[in-house]
C-alpha cells in the first residue's frame, strides 16, 4: 500500500512537472492531491469570481447543476442568486413562468411600453407571483439553516466558495422577518455581503443597514444605468453594513468616465463588481462580448491588482451566446480574457 502511495504521489509531481526533492514534500502530497483540480480563479491577487445569474440560460438551476457549471467554467468563488440554494434548502417552487415574468417587469422596470396583451400577461403573473410569495414567507418563517451549511460544504468541498448571497429576500415587499432570513442564510453559506437591487428609497437603505448590523451582515447595492457617482452616498451615510455592490460595465453605459476616482475613493465600501463589457451611451449602449465594448475591463483589473482592493470581480454574463456555445463557454471565455489581463 506505502509503496503504491508513494507511485501515486511521484506520478502526480511528475504530471506537474515538479521534482521531489525532499521527504517533506512526500509528507504533504496527501493535501496537494486533495486540492488537485480544483478551480482556482484567483490570479495575481485579484479574485475572479462569477454570479449564477449567468447560468440562467441553462434547464437545470438545481445546486448540484449550479456547482458543475461553476466548476467547469474555472471559478472558485461565487456571487450565488438564491434559486440554488433555497430549492436545495426545500423552498416551495413556483409553477408559473418566472422568465417571462421577469422579462415583462425587466421591460417595464426599463421604461419600455408593454402593449395591451403583454399588459395583461404581466398583471396575471404578478398575481402568481404575490401568492408564491406568500408561500415563500411562511416557508423562510421556519427554514432549518442547516441546509444552507450542507449546501456550504458541498461547494467548499468542490473548491468553490460563496462570497454574495442574492435571494429575493430584500425587496420593499419582503417583512422583516424574510430581511433576517435572508441574512442568517448569508451567514450559513459563508458570505460576507448580500446583494440586491438598490431599492431608491432612504427608509428601506435604513431598515437594511440596520438589520445589517443587528445580523452582522453587510448589504451591498448593485445598480444598473442609474447609477452615479452619488447614487450610494445616502445609504452609505446610513450604516456601516452599507455598501455597493458596483457594476461597472452599467456605470460606463450610464455615460460616466470617472470609474476608476470612484473605486479611488470608495474602494473601502465596495463589496464585489459586477463585471462586463457595455459600450457608452454615444456608441449605443450594448452588452457585448468582452474586448468589443467600452469597458476598461483590463485597466479596473489592474488598477485592483496594482493598489490591491480586496473585492471580487464578478464576471456576470449578459451579452447574447453566439449560437453553438452555451453559458459555460462563454464564462470561460470571460475568464480567460481577465486571466490574460492579469498575466
Amino acid at each position: 500500500m506505502n509503496n503504491r502511495r508513494e507511485f501515486l504521489i511521484k506520478s502526480f509531481f511528475g504530471t506537474a512537472g515538479i521534482a521531489l526533492a525532499s521527504t517533506s514534500l512526500i509528507k504533504g502530497a496527501p493535501a496537494i492531491i486533495k486540492n488537485y483540480n480544483k478551480p482556482d480563479s484567483k490570479i495575481n491577487g485579484v479574485q475572479i469570481g462569477c454570479i449564477t445569474y449567468s447560468f440562467r440560460s441553462l434547464p437545470d438551476q438545481s445546486a448540484e447543476a449550479t456547482l458543475k457549471y461553476v466548476t467547469d467554467s474555472g471559478i472558485s468563488a461565487i456571487e450565488l442568486m438564491g434559486g440554488p440554494a433555497e430549492s436545495f434548502a426545500g423552498m416551495p417552487e413556483s409553477t408559473m413562468d418566472n422568465g417571462r415574468y421577469n422579462n415583462l417587469r425587466r421591460k417595464k422596470r426599463d421604461g419600455g411600453q408593454l402593449s395591451a396583451d403583454e399588459n395583461k400577461e404581466f398583471m396575471e403573473l404578478q398575481k402568481e407571483a404575490e401568492a408564491h410569495a406568500a408561500n415563500v414567507a411562511a416557508w423562510r418563517a421556519k427554514t432549518d439553516f442547516k441546509k444552507f451549511e450542507k449546501f456550504r460544504k458541498m461547494y467548499k468541498d468542490a473548491g468553490v466558495s460563496i462570497y454574495a448571497f442574492k435571494p429575493g429576500a430584500f425587496g420593499m415587499n419582503n417583512t422583516d422577518a424574510e430581511i433576517a432570513y435572508g441574512m442568517k442564510a448569508a451567514r450559513a453559506l459563508g458570505a460576507s455581503h448580500v446583494t440586491l437591487e438598490h431599492p431608491a428609497n432612504d427608509a428601506r437603505t435604513l431598515k437594511l443597514g440596520k438589520m445589517g448590523e443587528k445580523n452582522k451582515m453587510s448589504v451591498g447595492y448593485h445598480g444598473h444605468t442609474q447609477q452615479t457617482p452619488t447614487f450610494w452616498d445616502t445609504a452609505l451615510e446610513q450604516s456601516p453594513r452599507n455598501a455597493l455592490n458596483l457594476d461597472a460595465g452599467h456605470y460606463i453605459a450610464a455615460g460616466y468616465t470617472d470609474i476608476f476616482e470612484l473605486l479611488q475613493k470608495k474602494h473601502k465600501r465596495i463589496l464585489s463588481m459586477h463585471t462586463k463589457d457595455r459600450q457608452t451611451p454615444a456608441n449605443g449602449k450594448g452588452n457585448l462580448p468582452w474586448g468589443e465594448g467600452d469597458t476598461p475591463i483590463v485597466e479596473l483589473l489592474s488598477e485592483m491588482q496594482s493598489k490591491k482592493y480586496k473585492f471580487p470581480a464578478t464576471i456576470e454574463l449578459e451579452y447574447k451566446i453566439p449560437e453553438g456555445s452555451d453559458a459555460v463557454k462563454e464564462v470561460q471565455k470571460c475568464f480567460e480574457y481577465c486571466r490574460r489581463s492579469l498575466a
